[in-house]
């Protein structure tokens, strides 16, 4: 693979240095590089949905692009992406006490602004999608002659190259500058459930292609029953072989008398052995909404996310009742696998320092409402007599106020030492 790509560029290839590559346009990988159908050999998925052999079995084709048409997969990508988008990244130093809070230069490019054309927050929301959609999330981490990171930015997956080479891994990225050849050391790479060591899986390929083309299929068939008004309210049945004429006469002088809210209740007259018959939903018709409503519920299944959170009102949940819990849930059971990927990869390739590791402040989605703060607070102070775990200006720093004087003591009951505690 990495011979042929360097007969396709003249034998042109980054070197594997902490300099930034030198990326090279050249004329043939460009004019690729600006069509809509540029596919990477490496990815099998995208290399299937360019020449529409995944079809599913509904008939539909699923890929990233058409799978994001259905509303349950848009509301799934867009909570998960947004959830890591909205989480605070924190940079901490391992002490012999535990741990500390740490100012770092890369915290900037975490948390706001990734590189000149990205936000952080966009980033990050860029990475997931493409995971979810793509099964890989890849990001070139910009570094000067020094090694120290400038900015991050996003490399998309259908146009990037992955290969395995002497036990590391290369990226070949077709960018709208040109091409350019990464080393493992210089790429953000968060993968999904999967990973063989080079590539990922999709959510879509992997788990969701047959639900949602199932529910793409479905969405169409109602899109055209209803464009096309292929069966009205009521029909109107005469004996004998009646002319147009009468017929259209008929009609007409029925929804000339029975159109309009002032003559909706008004008694029908029929003459001449006309009959009147009212059509309601078959079985096959509510068969089908209910299809519609169990593709919602198994396409949130296949990306973990609940069903309530997607506008899908369950009658339970298993969750727990209140929103604090059910939000609790929803970043142990779907996000915190996510989020352990981003920060082992920031810790190894953007920190490289035993000493510090990354975290993400997913108390930012959890903060629960006055009353249950406030109860919180109360016994982390020692407010029950009990020893505190928590200083005033801890707990100050949580509902960003600043420190006051002596704010930094811990609670003790009375007779008892911090040791005893």
């Amino acid at each position: 693979m990495f011979e042929l790509l360097n007969r396709l560029t003249g034998g042109r290839s980054a070197p594997a240095t902490r300099e930034e590559p030198t990326i090279t346009p050249d004329p043939g990988l460009q004019d690729a590089a600006d069509g809509a159908s540029t596919v990477s050999s490496s990815d099998s998925q995208g290399m299937m949905e360019l020449f529409q052999l995944n079809p599913s079995a509904a008939g539909p084709v699923v890929n990233a692009n058409t799978a994001m048409r259905v509303t349950a997969v848009y509301s799934c990508v867009r909570l998960l992406a947004g959830a890591v988008a909205t989480m605070p990244v924190h940079i901490y130093e391992r002490t012999a006490t535990g741990r500390t809070r740490v100012d770092h230069d890369a915290w900037w490019h975490l948390n706001q602004q990734a590189s000149e054309l990205f936000t952080a927050s966009a980033m990050w929301e860029h990475g997931m999608a493409s995971m979810l959609l793509r099964g890989d999330g890849l990001a070139w981490l910009h570094r000067n002659r020094r090694g120290e990171l400038t900015g991050i930015e996003p490399l998309p997956r259908n146009r990037t190259i992955i290969e395995k080479k002497n036990g590391r891994l290369r990226y070949h990225a077709s960018l709208d500058e040109g091409y350019v050849g990464l080393d493992q050391d210089d790429v953000l790479h968060i993968p999904n459930v999967g990973f063989d060591g080079i590539t990922s899986p999709s959510v879509i390929g992997l788990a969701a292609k047959q639900g949602i083309g199932l529910a793409m299929a479905a969405e169409e068939y109602s899109a055209r029953f209803f464009s096309n008004g292929a069966r009205p309210d009521h029909v109107i049945s005469m004996e004998g072989s009646p002319t147009q004429e009468q017929v259209d006469r008929i009609r007409d002088n029925w929804l000339k008398r029975h159109t309009g809210v002032a003559n909706a209740h008004l008694p029908g007259m029929l003459v001449g052995g006309a009959k009147l018959h009212q059509i309601t939903m078959n079985a096959e018709d509510a068969q089908l909404m209910e299809a519609r409503q169990f593709q919602v519920v198994d396409i949130a299944r296949a990306f973990g996310v609940p069903t309530w959170m997607i506008g899908a009102m369950d009658k339970s949940t298993s969750w727990g009742s209140g929103l604090e819990q059910m939000g609790l849930g929803f970043i142990i059971y779907t996000l915190q696998q996510h989020l352990t990927r981003a920060a082992q990869e920031i810790n190894r390739k953007i920190l490289r320092d035993r000493r510090l590791f990354a975290e993400f402040n997913v108390n930012a989605l959890l903060r629960g409402d006055a009353k249950t703060r406030s109860e919180y607070y109360k016994g982390a102070l020692g407010g029950t007599q009990n020893p505190g775990f928590m200083t005033p200006n801890e707990v100050r720093a949580k509902e960003n106020l600043p420190p006051i004087e002596g704010g930094d003591t811990l609670y003790t009951p009375e007779g008892q030492t911090n040791a005893d505690a």
